[in-house]
């Protein structure tokens, strides 16, 4: 009896632990994300801090696991970056200074060549924030980039060019949180 016990207690473990990589800041990361017909699994993930404000948890998926940030600012495939909130601090304000200011580091100072493409992308935070929004911000070549907001598209952004400087505001040589980018590269 105890045996079958025992086997039913793990049985029940399993399943309840598949699909969620690793539990960051209160939140249970999915192991994989889909994007268009591709699987993507979770490279990292940390927490966002600024001034000592946990502002959200922010996962990297890749096709296959990788670290050096450069080759995956410049690949041509599918990625996405997970972002789950988890301060009531976050305001659309702030979420689109703050991306304001990822773009400028992500460019080295020169975003006006993408200030259409930029607009488009901080539209989607004009909506109030709240604790447990998830905006996923995915990658697909030749779609463009779309973001989801809580599983509903938001919007579609065309060119790598943009992919890039995007993924940069995470993972740029002056990225928004050091701490962050080494954690979404697995380090």
């Amino acid at each position: 009896m105890f045996k079958k016990l025992l086997l039913l207690c793990s049985v029940i473990l399993i399943f309840t632990s598949v699909g969620y990589a690793k539990e960051v800041g209160g939140i249970n990361m999915p192991d994989s994300l889909t994007a268009g017909q591709d699987t993507l699994v979770l490279n990292g993930a940390g927490i966002r801090t600024k001034f000592f404000i946990k502002a959200y948890v922010g996962g990297l998926y890749l096709k296959q696991k990788g670290g050096d940030a450069a080759a995956i600012l410049n690949a041509d495939e599918p990625m996405a970056i997970s972002l789950h909130i988890i301060s009531k601090l976050i305001t659309s304000e702030k979420m689109k200074d703050a991306t304001n200011e990822g773009f400028q580091n992500s460019t080295n100072g020169n975003p006006a060549p993408y200030k259409d493409k930029i607009d488009t992308f901080i539209a989607v935070f004009k909506d109030n924030i709240k604790i447990g929004d998830v905006y996923d911000v995915i990658y697909i070549p030749r779609e463009g980039t779309k973001v989801y907001k809580n599983k509903e598209l938001k919007s579609t952004t065309k060119g790598l060019d943009f992919k890039k400087v995007l993924f940069g505001i995470w993972l740029c040589n002056k990225p928004a949180d050091k701490g962050l980018k080494d954690l979404m590269l697995g380090k």
